[in-house]
């Protein structure tokens, strides 16, 4: 019979080397009988699985034990150069990439300003910003082995189309993907923004060790990420966690969403509501730049405000957040929400005091809330675990 079965010593060795890896991932340089305790495997055969993972250059050899009564032991660790992954952060105003190599640690970084840039460079702005973070890592095209592009909105399964995120000119062609696939050398994968910081959060952050969370974004836009189970619920049409749309109490009701690029909980809590909320109750609003700049800077402030027209602000910020909160919980019941994205980072821990005393007012699931801790690039960070894992996968796969 063709392949292998489960069971067969080929199929146990990969098994014990990917526990191996995944060890010396965790922990970094292991010497092999810390590896062999870690594993339950004996010493010989720690040894054996070492001489066979450094000879297909997994691992490498780095350097001995010190400042321990004995003699010193060689240290093992994953070849960083053994694959690497890029990933993408794609807004209207930029495009920031990075490369990591197999261990996670980014080796090289590129951003391109595309403000105005014509609907049809797309392409373009893609492999240039690409190759700048190839060219930053010192490697080439050929030595990334996976790219996870993240995106506002996200990519019809069905259609292979961009959908909800119409403020994203160029993206929209119905040959992009295509486009795309043409002229990158590795395989390319799409993912909405929102839900590759869920990614960051749940690998490295406020998720860990979660396997059922959401977490609501807001920078420029309302957002959401929803996990079940562990894994990303991106819906049908991918459009799962867009809930900037989603028709709440106290704004009037949005029709035609999708061309006004808003919904109600976007009008009550998104960016562009709090200089408008601020006027309201006489709190001075200054600067005229993008609404999630003199939003972070409205909420900061509220943040530090023991009364006054500035705590009424996060008072009334937080009510909104929790409206649309309320509705999510109430179909989800999840075991965790985390808050992410400049605007709701600013306001920090009182914040996130107001909105669970608000949640817990409004709904009648009672998830604890916890501020996103990922807070350097989150989507790039998410998008370039996304690559990782697959890379990790198929690259620590001795049983082929």
């Amino acid at each position: 019979m063709a392949g292998t079965t489960p069971g067969t010593p080929r199929v146990l060795r990969a098994m014990n080397d990917r526990a191996a890896l995944d060890l010396l991932l965790e922990h970094g340089p292991l010497s092999r009988t810390r590896i062999g305790k870690l594993t339950g495997l004996s010493k010989p055969t720690a040894s054996q699985l070492l001489a066979r993972l450094e000879a297909v250059g997994l691992v490498v050899a780095t350097g001995t034990t010190e400042g321990r009564p004995g003699p010193s032991a060689q240290l093992y660790a994953v070849n960083a150069r053994a694959a690497y992954a890029a990933g993408l952060d794609v807004t209207p105003q930029r495009i920031r990439a990075a490369v990591a190599d197999i261990t996670g640690e980014t080796v090289g970084e590129f951003e391109l300003p595309t403000p105005g840039r014509r609907a049809d460079s797309v392409v373009r702005q893609v492999t240039e910003s690409l190759d700048g973070a190839i060219k930053a890592a010192g490697v080439t095209r050929a030595d990334v082995h996976r790219t996870v592009v993240g995106t506002p909105g996200a990519f019809d399964p069905s259609t292979g189309r961009l959908r909800y995120a119409s403020h994203l000119p160029g993206w929209h062609s119905p040959t992009l993907l295509d486009e795309l696939a043409a002229v990158l050398p590795m395989p390319v994968e799409y993912e909405n923004d929102v839900n590759l910081v869920a990614v960051a959060e749940q690998r490295l952050g406020a998720a860990h060790g979660h396997e059922n969370f959401v977490l609501l974004w807001n920078e420029e836009g309302l957002g959401a990420a929803v996990v079940i189970g562990g894994r990303l619920h991106r819906g049908f049409t991918g459009g799962a966690g867009e809930v900037g749309f989603l028709p709440v109490p106290g704004t009037p009701l949005v029709r035609h969403v999708t061309k006004a690029n808003s919904g109600g909980f976007q009008e009550l809590a998104g960016a562009q509501a709090l200089p408008r909320l601020a006027r309201e109750l006489g709190v001075e609003v200054l600067g005229d730049g993008p609404h999630a700049e003199v939003a972070t800077t409205l909420v900061a402030r509220a943040a530090e405000a023991d009364a006054g027209p500035y705590r009424q602000l996060l008072e009334a910020y937080a009510t909104g957040l929790a409206t649309g909160l309320a509705s999510m919980v109430a179909v989800l019941d999840p075991e965790l929400v985390v808050l992410s994205g400049e605007v709701i980072a600013a306001g920090g821990e009182p914040l996130r005091d107001r909105v669970q005393a608000e949640l817990t007012e409004l709904a009648a699931a009672r998830p604890r809330l916890v501020l996103g801790s990922v807070r350097k690039h989150p989507v790039l960070r998410g998008a370039l675990e996304s690559a990782l894992a697959t890379t990790r996968d198929e690259v620590f796969d001795t049983s082929r």
